[in-house]
Parts: structure tokens; C-alpha cells; sequence
């Protein structure tokens, strides 16, 4: 636990902005925000002319640690997630070995305690092994400090198995996360069925196979009355089912990352396998409706999608090569160039989908800048404009179909429980 006090920074929540404020972070704790605070004891930071957030929260990332550390390990995730902001991570199941029981929920617990300088949160699998055959216990993983259910990337196709999965969950106050994939339709590709598919000669990823298992996720949520929460939906048939869900009652929470509100399938053209992203990228139609629907609220969170690999395994062949890339470092920088910056949201609209919806969801003590709440904050610059660099990444997987693009702030220091991570 540190000490430290903040000055003269104006502090931006999810509900008001207050400017000029100083904030006193003792044993790692908030206990005080006001104007003029004095204290020797505390190591200072002088925040004029600067914003300070809560921390972010990342609700959908791969560690790839147990099993896949040649990919990312905690050390290089955690210090490349607060790089970009975030002050807390989830840990999605698909490792090796899965985490799919209380002894490796406890292990990975454990290890982040050791290894990551940021807070942990691991998910718990659906199935055992994430391979969607058989159900895993649940009860015991939550004891042991689970904060959800997930296959991860992994989706379930057994209509039968999803509904046990589902009464089961009914049992326990977790949400059920998931990923939308009929692998029937989509062909397990990494492209947009469409214009561009066709002109690469590629089987491409429709729209319909995000939706139909969306739909009868929707569905039986109704029917067993638990908390479904959507990953990264990437088009406008999977929001405007989301949003009549909402309007039933159902409880139900969808994110998405940057990629589906900035970029389109054309990026794919020359078989461009760093935009191998499942699901794929869409359309410009699509993108439209990510930011309505991010901007009604249909959408609830915004998270980074952070699913790192080697570089060899990107310089494939198109249906040869991994899918995902490196996200932690430039998922805030760009939500706020694109929806800040374009005045979609506000920055109070952003933090809530960045750090307060995501510490709600998954029952967190986290999210907010008030006293008794853990000192994890970001200070940003936002009159700084710079130019992202994926080979001065901190993670492993050092490319970004971002690679050289301007972003409109810049992030000055991560604070952890009162310990300042500065990176200017």
C-alpha cells in the first residue's frame, strides 16, 4: 500500500467533472478529495492542466498465462495493460490448463499476486477445458474468487448443453459472459462475408452467425432470469437484438472494442492478416451501429479485446494465420479519439464504459474516485497528440493494425493503490 496526494488535477467520473481538486491516497486508499490539501508526509503529483479517471477495467483480455506464455505472461500483460490505463484486468479461461477448478482459480490468484503490479480478476470456464462438452463446477471456483463464467473465445454450439449451463449459472450471482459464434455458419473465419471475402476469394464470417446463437442466448437468459453479458459485438443486427432485449427486461449487458467502431472489412484488402479479428471486422453500415448503440447505451462497455500472439503466427497465410492482436496499450487512446474527440460520448460517458459499468458488472469494489475506494487512477493529457509506435510495446505481441496513427491523448501515470506507474 502507498501514499500519495494528487494536485490541482481535474477529476472526471462517470456522473460530474470537478476541476481543480486534490486527492489524498492513504495505505493505498482514498480519504480525501478537496481543493488545497496540504501534506509533507505524501509523495506529490502535480496534475494541472491534467484529467485523472478512475482506473479502467478490462473485461475481456487474454493473459495467455498458465500454458501460452510465449504469447504474453502477467509481467508483460500487466505492465502493458497500465501502460494503457487499465488498473484492473479479467483473466479469460482458455489456458492450459484451463480454469475450469478451484486449484488453478487459486494458482493464477496467486501468481498475479507475485507477478502482475495491477489488480486480477479471473473468470471461471463454462465447460471443462473450454471445450464446450461437459460443465464445469462453479460453485467452488467462485469460492476460490471468480468474478464470472466464460469459455472465452470459445464458443458452445450445443443448444441442450447452454441451456443446462444456464439453469445451472441461475444458481450462482455471476454473470454469464459469451461469445456469439455459429461455427456451422461461420466457416471459423477471420473476414466478413461480403464484398471483400468475395473479391479475396475467401469463405467469410456472415452476420447471422453472431446472431443466431445471440438469439438463443437472449432466450433462455429469459427464460433461467440470469445476467448475460455479450462479447465484442460487431454488428448492427446484434445491437438492434440487444436493444429490444433491454426494452423486455432481460437482463443483459453487451460490450464491444475499438476495432468494430473504427475499422471496416476493407482493411483486410492484400489479405491483411493483422485484421484477422474474430468476430470479423464488418461494415461501414455495421460501425454506424456500434456507435449508436454505444451512444444509447445499448452497449455497456468498451474493452480491449487484447488477444496477443506471435508475430510468425500472424505472417501466414489468411486462413492460416492466428486471429486477434495487441489492444491493451491503445484501447483507451483510440475510444477517445473516436468517441470523445468525434463528441459521440463525453469523457464522463466514456469512463462509465471503461471503468464503472465494468466494476458494476462484475461486482467489483472498483471504478470510482470516492473515498474509501482503492486509489487506482490514470492521470491523461489530453492536448497531447501522439503517434502510436507498436514496436515500443510493452506486451509481447508488438504489432497493431494502428501502427502509426495519431491518437489524441496521452497517458502520464497509472496509479495502483496509490503506487504511481509514470510513463512520461
Amino acid at each position: 500500500m502507498y501514499n500519495l496526494l494528487i494536485k490541482n488535477g481535474k477529476v472526471v467520473t462517470d456522473k460530474d467533472t470537478k476541476h481543480n481538486m486534490d486527492i489524498l491516497i492513504n495505505d493505498g486508499k482514498i480519504i480525501e478529495i478537496m481543493r488545497n490539501i496540504e501534506s509533507d508526509r505524501f509523495y506529490t503529483i502535480d496534475a494541472t492542466d491534467k484529467v485523472v479517471i478512475p482506473g479502467l477495467i478490462d473485461m475481456h483480455c487474454d493473459v495467455c498465462e498458465p500454458g501460452f506464455e510465449y504469447r504474453e505472461n502477467l509481467i508483460t500483460a500487466s505492465h502493458s495493460a497500465a501502460r494503457g490505463g487499465f488498473t484492473s484486468i479479467t483473466c479469460n479461461p482458455n489456458t492450459l490448463p484451463t480454469i475450469d477448478n478451484k486449484t488453478v482459480v487459486e494458482y493464477i490468484k496467486s501468481k498475479a499476486e507475485m507477478d502482475s503490479i495491477i489488480h486480477l480478476f479471473p473468470y471461471g470456464s463454462l465447460t471443462k477445458n473450454c471445450l464446450g462438452k461437459e460443465i464445469s463446477e462453479y460453485g467452488q471456483m467462485q469460492l476460490s474468487g471468480i468474478v464470472a463464467l466464460s469459455d472465452g473465445d470459445n464458443p458452445i454450439q450445443e443448444n441442450n448443453l447452454v441451456k443446462k449451463i444456464f439453469r445451472y449459472a441461475s444458481m450462482f450471482d455471476m454473470p454469464v459472459i459469451m461469445h456469439c459464434e455459429d461455427t456451422s455458419l461461420s466457416n471459423k473465419s477471420g473476414i466478413n462475408e461480403g464484398y471483400m471475402a468475395t473479391l479475396l476469394g475467401l469463405k467469410g464470417f456472415p452476420t447471422i452467425a453472431e446472431t443466431i446463437p445471440l438469439a438463443r442466448n437472449i432466450l433462455l437468459a429469459k427464460e433461467y432470469n440470469i445476467h448475460l453479458h455479450v462479447t465484442h459485438i460487431s454488428c448492427s443486427s446484434s445491437v438492434e437484438l440487444i436493444r429490444q432485449a433491454k426494452k423486455q427486461g432481460i437482463k443483459i449487458t453487451a460490450e464491444t472494442s475499438p476495432n468494430y467502431f473504427i475499422l471496416d472489412e476493407s482493411i483486410i484488402d492484400n489479405y491483411n492478416t493483422f485484421g484477422k479479428l474474430s468476430p470479423p471486422l464488418r461494415t461501414k453500415e455495421d460501425i454506424n451501429s456500434i456507435l449508436e448503440g454505444l451512444k444509447d447505451g445499448t452497449i455497456d462497455v468498451i474493452s480491449s479485446d487484447h488477444k496477443p500472439n506471435t508475430i510468425d503466427s500472424k505472417l501466414l497465410e489468411f486462413e492460416e494465420a492466428s486471429f486477434g492482436m495487441s489492444s491493451f496499450e491503445t484501447a483507451f487512446k483510440l475510444a477517445y479519439t473516436y468517441l470523445v474527440e468525434t463528441k459521440i460520448l463525453t469523457l464522463n460517458e466514456l469512463v462509465k464504459k471503461m471503468s464503472i459499468n465494468p466494476a458494476n458488472i462484475l461486482g467489483i469494489n472498483k471504478g470510482k474516485i470516492d473515498c474509501g475506494y482503492d486509489g487506482d487512477l490514470v492521470i491523461i493529457d489530453t492536448k497531447i497528440c501522439e503517434k502510436i509506435n507498436a514496436k515500443e510495446f510493452v506486451s509481447k505481441a508488438k504489432y497493431s493494425l494502428y501502427d502509426g496513427m495519431t491518437v489524441n491523448t496521452n497517458i502520464v501515470s497509472t496509479i495502483v493503490q496509490g503506487k504511481n506507474y509514470s510513463f512520461t
